[in-house]
């Protein structure tokens, strides 16, 4: 597995997938990570064995958490980054507070300045299906800004139309694109995007890159291991599939795989 604490350096943005929904992102000068799951195991779920847990995940600056289901904000991995500041639903702040973690104030429709060089604007997430008792339900996609790149972490959410919006919600194109195009099942449940799904969300979005994550990690306890093949299946499809619908150079990495995307041009700074 390749390393995950090599610094990134320039303007642009290196992501670094480090299974199902962990993105390691470096940008504007920090290091960002998406919904952690750093662990073997969560609840009944498992990863493949195959598949190597991050041995070392270096220091990181923000925590990005779409939502509270266990395979998303897992507790913890989350204690295991230290105190640093988590973005999220305004609706998830008081619990994960409550829980001893640090909480960034973001607010709805405002972008959050989360380091000299970056900022995030939550957005749109379809993703009401299996609400949970005993923890908040509150679900977003975020833009982030900063490098002078535009990045779209959509977590878990079905098809919407607003996806047309977050070019003009970031002001600019959007460069990168961490899209979910499975799940940890061979069925989806309602909420989420399959590789149709996820080529057509780039499409609307006038992504430029797409990083395919949210598949190919974790399975339910007691699963046959000689049949995973479903897990592995989406990123083919979604090769197959993005061309008709979208304009955007696919990354279809394995774990511990990383791209970097330059700014263009025209791109904000």
């Amino acid at each position: 597995m390749p390393t995950v604490d090599v610094p990134h350096d320039g303007d642009g943005v290196r992501a670094t997938w480090l299974g199902h929904s962990t993105v390691l992102l470096e940008m504007g000068g920090l290091r960002i990570l998406t919904d952690p799951l750093l662990r073997r195991r969560v609840g009944a779920l498992r990863r493949r064995r195959d598949l190597p847990v991050p041995p070392h995940v270096p220091e990181v600056d923000v925590v990005l958490l779409s939502h509270l289901h266990h395979d998303h904000a897992d507790l913890p991995s989350l204690r295991r980054l230290g105190h640093v500041p988590v973005v999220t639903d305004p609706v998830n702040t008081p619990w994960l507070a409550r829980q001893g973690l640090g909480t960034a104030e973001a607010v709805i429709d405002e972008w959050l300045a989360v380091g000299a060089g970056v900022e995030v604007l939550l957005v749109r997430a379809d993703h009401d299906a299996r609400p949970m008792p005993h923890r908040p339900n509150g679900a977003t996609g975020m833009l982030l800004r900063g490098g002078g790149v535009v990045v779209w972490f959509a977590g878990d959410t079905s098809l919407h139309a607003d996806m047309r919006l977050l070019p003009q919600l970031a002001g600019a194109p959007v460069d990168l694109a961490l899209l979910p195009i499975g799940g940890w099942g061979p069925r989806l449940s309602p909420g989420h995007m399959g590789p149709v799904e996820a080529a057509e969300a780039a499409g609307r979005a006038d992504a430029h890159h797409v990083l395919a994550i949210h598949y190919g990690t974790l399975h339910p306890a007691g699963w046959p291991t000689g049949r995973l093949d479903w897990t592995t299946v989406p990123g083919r499809r979604f090769l197959e599939v993005l061309p008709a619908r979208s304009q955007a150079t696919p990354h279809v990495v394995p774990v511990g795989g990383a791209v970097t995307v330059r700014p263009r041009a025209s791109a904000p700074r």
